[in-house]
């Protein structure tokens, strides 16, 4: 029986999970060496998968060449192998596998494996959960290495915790896990950053946008997108109310 889009999205997500722990724990490779070796067998895996299961779709990767032959196509497949290359090949739990489908330039499918997370879990755009009731006092996922300033700014505008963590993708799951309300990045990014996570996110009712409101578009010639915002539907109006007086 052929998948669904949702359903194909997680099990590769969670099949090349698997994959970079397996590499992970051969003990072959550590550091650096075991985030190349990773990245480079969960895209080969990804890539093969998802050109034999949708041949007609288009595809990027952070780890493939690009080919612009996608920007023709309607149905995209965006994919990070190693979401967090640094995390994982520290041995940290705050790193993701991203793969997401964009239709018209829209992230509309979406998945976001958490492998390092004790047994595991898969956030899936076709499967949304409860995500609990939302926090009194804010809290805010940031760069666990070099918080943007814009973050720090609004989180003391809000009196929010900041929350250091390693991936995109593992910060805006917190969100969608209920760990976290507010994730705000304008660090710069790119496609694949951040496809899935909003695929996932939008699916459980979370605010997905620009830093200015405008709408995050995917399947772009140029994949560099400068900033984002995921949050809670509560915390919309403070966020930008803060940004604007930063700005000020």
């Amino acid at each position: 029986m052929t998948m669904s889009d949702g359903e194909l999205a997680a099990h590769l997500a969670d099949v090349a999970g698997r994959i970079l722990l397996e590499i992970r724990a051969s003990g072959v490779f550590s550091g650096r060496a075991l985030g190349n070796a990773g990245d480079a067998t969960a895209n080969q895996f990804l890539v093969h998968a998802l050109r034999d299961a949708r041949p007609e779709d288009g595809l990027l990767s952070e780890e493939e060449k690009d080919n612009h032959e996608r920007l023709s196509s309607r149905r995209v497949w965006i994919v990070d192998p190693v979401d967090g290359t640094r995390e994982y090949g520290e041995a940290r739990s705050d790193w993701a596998v991203h793969v997401a489908l964009a239709i018209d330039g829209v992230a509309t499918v979406g998945a976001v494996a958490l492998p390092g997370l004790d047994g595991g879990t898969v956030c899936r755009s076709d499967k949304p959960q409860s995500m609990g009731p939302v926090h009194s006092k804010p809290r805010m996922v940031v760069s666990r290495t070099r918080p943007a300033s814009e973050a720090v700014a609004v989180a003391e505008k809000l009196g929010a915790e900041l929350i250091p963590m390693g991936s995109a993708g593992a910060k805006a799951m917190a969100v969608v896990r209920g760990e976290a309300d507010i994730y705000l990045h304008s660090g710069g990014q790119y496609e694949w950053d951040s496809c899935a996570p909003v695929a996932v996110a939008a699916a459980h009712g979370l605010h997905c946008s620009r830093l200015d409101g405008s709408p995050l578009l995917y399947n772009q010639r140029d994949t560099y997108m400068p900033d984002l915002l995921i949050c809670r539907q509560e915390w919309v109006t403070p966020v930008r109310d803060a940004l604007a007086g930063i700005a000020d």
